[in-house]
């Protein structure tokens, strides 16, 4: 049985994924940060569901649960790592604490860096052990190629997850190690309804409170008719077994013609657009 080790397995995009990748014949090594969690999610997934307790920023635990791996590989590769775990702090750059935007590198960018140190020797950097060598599979977002007002710090995350990435897979060439990351827009999850419940009233004297409104409430309607979370992980399936994958899989639910302005839209003119959906204009703050 070929098996993956996925951060980020509790709920959504990691839920879901571990779920599709199990009823297509791999055991799941699933980080969760919480004994219930792993109770649950191996309730729901069964005996091909392995849960790991570790946070991603937690370098002990990270080893200690790399270590349990190991042992249950018995002298076998893994055939993935999907380094999925990951927040989204939101807020004007110009008055975030910087707690929480340290808080948001350290999950995104700090996290994935320390698990993939981790877990790339079971992957195939050990020269030691048998099998094919595996892919790593990072999770980035549409954000790590264009950067929305108000999730600067998100983008900023991604935008760097991405950096690592490209220079990650060319490093780990020397192992035959692949390195593949998949950019999703919104997608159907519960984290949207955590989102209709963010306080925009920290910012009520700034002069940013009406337009995080708006964008407040347009992020939601965007999500909750995003990809779901299932097709997700049958994207992550595709990257791990495809023979010749791509190193970058987007994954936007849109119109065409909404993609076409994402992808080529001269970024001045990115700016106007945002700008006039979201209501943000010097003459808004006089």
């Amino acid at each position: 049985m070929r098996s993956v080790v996925l951060t980020g397995a509790s709920t959504g995009i990691g839920n879901a994924t571990c779920e599709v990748l199990i009823q297509h014949g791999f055991r799941v090594f699933g980080s969760v940060r919480k004994e219930q969690d792993a109770e649950r999610v191996q309730q729901k997934l069964g005996s091909s569901f392995v849960p790991l307790l570790f946070d991603v920023t937690d370098e002990a635990a990270i080893a200690k649960a790399a270590d349990e791996v190991r042992a249950a590989l018995n002298g076998r590769t893994l055939a993935g790592l999907v380094n999925n775990a990951g927040i989204a702090v939101p807020g004007p750059l110009l008055d975030m604490p910087l707690a929480e935007f340290q808080q948001q590198m350290d999950v995104n960018v700090t996290g994935p860096f320390m698990v993939t140190q981790a877990f790339a020797p079971l992957l195939g950097s050990d020269s030691t052990l048998h099998g094919e060598p595996g892919r790593i599979i990072n999770i980035s977002s549409i954000a790590g190629r264009r950067a929305m007002p108000f999730l600067g710090p998100y983008a900023t995350s991604k935008f760097g997850l991405e950096g690592y990435s490209e220079a990650l897979r060319r490093e780990m060439m020397l192992f035959g190690i692949d390195v593949i990351v998949i950019g999703p827009g919104p997608v159907k999850t519960a984290i949207w309804d955590k989102a209709d419940e963010l306080d925009v009233e920290r910012y009520a004297e700034t002069p940013y409170y009406p337009i995080l409104k708006r964008f407040k409430k347009m992020s939601i309607e965007s999500g909750r008719d995003g990809y779901s979370a299932r097709r997700l992980g049958e994207l992550v399936h595709t990257a791990l077994t495809i023979k010749n994958p791509k190193t970058r899989y987007s994954a936007v639910k849109g119109k065409l013609l909404e993609k076409v302005m994402m992808r080529a839209a001269p970024t001045r003119a990115m700016d106007k657009l945002i700008a006039k959906t979201l209501g943000i204009s010097q003459s808004n703050n006089n």
